[in-house]
Formats: C-alpha cells, sequence, structure tokens
C-alpha cells in the first residue's frame, strides 16, 4: 500500500494545488492520501472524484504529520531537490517495499528538518526547483514503471479515448436509472419489476463481492426493451435504446443484451430470429441480473423449481437446464441457496 503524506497544506492558499496532488496520487497508483490540516472541501473534492471513477483511494485530513510518520512502519520516503537522484534509489526502494507498506511525503512550503531526519530516503527528482506535483507523477511512474498507466478502476464513468472530441461512458445511478427508464415510455408496470429485480440483484452481488453499480443499473434497465416489444427480442431492443442514449457504459448494455433466462446460445438465438448471435451471460454481474429477474414474474418472487417447471411445461428443456445450472453456480458464489435470500 502506498500513502502520500501531505504536509503544510493551507487550505486559504493550497487547496487547489492539494487536489492536484490527491488526484495525482491515486490516478497514478497510490492508495491513500493523508493531508495534515482539517480540509472538508478538499475531502468532499477527492471523494467525488473517486465516486464516480472508481478504484479504492481514500483520503483522511487534520493528522499530526510527524507523529504519523514516526508511527509509519514501512519504507518512509520524502521527496525534496535536495535528496538522491530518484533514478539512484528507485530500484531498492522497489525491492525493499515488495512487502512493506510505503509512504511519500510530499511538502508544501518549507519542510521542518525532521521530516528529512525520519525519512529513510530523502529522493530528488530534480536538483531544481519543481511542483511538488511534478515529483510526484514521476516518482510513481518511476516506482510502478509505468504499470501505473494501464490501472482498471472500475467506476461508474469511464473516459473512452478518442483522436479527437471527449466521450466519458457512464454506469447510470438510480436517478439516472430511472429518467432513462422514462424517457423510453416504461409504465410502472415495467418500472415496478426492474426495481425488485435490483432488489434481489444488490443483495446477490453483495454476497458475491461483485460490482453494485454496475448490477444495480443493469437490473433497474434490464426490461427498458419491452417499452417497445414484450416479444423474445425485448432484451436485444433493450441494448439498442441504451445504445442511442450514446453515453452508456458497455457493460450495462450487455447485462440488457444477455438478461434472458440464462442466456440463449447463438444457435438457438438464430431460430428465434435473434440473428446469429450468443447471448449468454459471461460476467458475474452479467448471470446475477440475469438469474435475478428468472425468479420475478412482475413484482412477485418466485422460486426456482417454479421457474424451471414453467420452462419444462414449454418444452424448453435446455433452457430449464441453463438455469438450473446458473442457480447452482451464483448460490456457491453467494454461498447461500439464492432461494433463501430473502
Amino acid at each position: 500500500m502506498i500513502t502520500v503524506l501531505r504536509i503544510n497544506h493551507r487550505p486559504y492558499r493550497d487547496k487547489r494545488i492539494t487536489t492536484h496532488v490527491a488526484l495525482t496520487a491515486r490516478a497514478l497508483g497510490a492508495d491513500a492520501i493523508v493531508v495534515d490540516t482539517e480540509d472538508g472541501e478538499l475531502k468532499d473534492a477527492v471523494n467525488s472524484v473517486t465516486h464516480n471513477f472508481g478504484g479504492g483511494f481514500s483520503i483522511e485530513t487534520g493528522k499530526n504529520p510527524i507523529k504519523f510518520l514516526k508511527s509509519f512502519s514501512g519504507i518512509k520516503v520524502h521527496l525534496t531537490m535536495y535528496g538522491i537522484p530518484v533514478d539512484e534509489c528507485v530500484q531498492e526502494i522497489r525491492e525493499k517495499s515488495l512487502n512493506r507498506d510505503v509512504v511519500v511525503v510530499v511538502g508544501a512550503s518549507k519542510v521542518p528538518f525532521e521530516f528529512y531526519e525520519q525519512s529513510d530516503y530523502n529522493v530528488s527528482i530534480s536538483s531544481q526547483p519543481i511542483s511538488e506535483v511534478s515529483a510526484l507523477a514521476i516518482f510513481l511512474d518511476r516506482y510502478f514503471q509505468g504499470s501505473e498507466l494501464s490501472r482498471e478502476f472500475g467506476g461508474r464513468m469511464r473516459v473512452v479515448p478518442t483522436a479527437r472530441g471527449k466521450m466519458v461512458k457512464i454506469i447510470p445511478d438510480e436517478r439516472e436509472c430511472l429518467n432513462i427508464l422514462h424517457r423510453a415510455g416504461a409504465d410502472e408496470r415495467i418500472i415496478s419489476h426492474c426495481e425488485a429485480v435490483e432488489a434481489l440483484a444488490v443483495k446477490m452481488a453483495e454476497l458475491a463481492h461483485a460490482d453494485l453499480d454496475l448490477v444495480r443499473a443493469g437490473a433497474l434497465l434490464h426490461d427498458i426493451g419491452r417499452t417497445r416489444t414484450n416479444g423474445i427480442e425485448h432484451a436485444l431492443q433493450g441494448a439498442k435504446i441504451l445504445t442511442e442514449v450514446g453515453n452508456i457504459d458497455e457493460r450495462v448494455i450487455l447485462i440488457v443484451e444477455r438478461h434472458t433466462g440464462a442466456g440463449i446460445p447463438a444457435d438457438e438465438a438464430e431460430k428465434l430470429g435473434l440473428g446469429l448471435k450468443d447471448f449468454i451471460p459471461v460476467t458475474l454481474e452479467e448471470k446475477i441480473v440475469a438469474h435475478a429477474d428468472n425468479l420475478y414474474s412482475g413484482t412477485t418472487r418466485t422460486p426456482l423449481a417454479e421457474v424451471v417447471g414453467r420452462y419444462r411445461k414449454k418444452g424448453l428443456e435446455k433452457a430449464a437446464e441453463r438455469i438450473l445450472n446458473l442457480h447452482r453456480e451464483l448460490s456457491a458464489i453467494c454461498g447461500v441457496d439464492i432461494d433463501s435470500i430473502l
């Protein structure tokens, strides 16, 4: 774990630059930042970014910095223009921290000499005056050897690289999902069913340690296609509606597209007029939403045996078997029989 210790923060003057220190720390691989001065606005700003863009980054303010450093049992690195050049010591720091935490001290104004004495490494990014944001960025990049740039954060907002312009894909929150449903023309029957499915899906996701934001959005939107048709193609139509919205994360769209039963394999899909395409749920989140939907008829919870019996009565033996297998798989992952989740 890497923690950045920000010292000499002055809220009236340094809020913007300390925010940049925190965001740089988060984006380039650090796990947390500790700031010496209490600053609620700073915490709110950083926590908002983490909420939207993901990751487990944390911020704590109002901590005595020298007490924190003295009590820290890992590797202590202080970034200063007077230290050892980073390229001469970063490999040693990396090796020594394989099984130990690291704290990186970043100052604002003049740093008391005690921080030099308490640090295991006083590291210089440049012997010239340099921004603390730049110094931290270069150190973390050297430490992680560039691997931090490909890190996945899994947030509800995701920037999609484009040669020109800007594109951000979102996992819509509850309010946004309901707005999308209303704009598509969903009636109370559809919305009530989606909310019932969402409640069960979220409980399953919590037990399975799945992505809650993704499951919540996928469950709330899974039947949006029923605003166009109640046929077997409603899942495909739902995916088209969300694609037309333009900024919905592809993972949500796939949950909607693959939620029918326990999925439809390509050969069956072609016979049903859906094209030669596989609609089997792949990710844990896709499987959770599909099965939560299986266990609800409208807003009425339906036991697995009744669901399977209904499929078999229609002669859909393969589909019934897929649902049975999905139930067993998710029950094993959740650690309880899904039928027992209230």
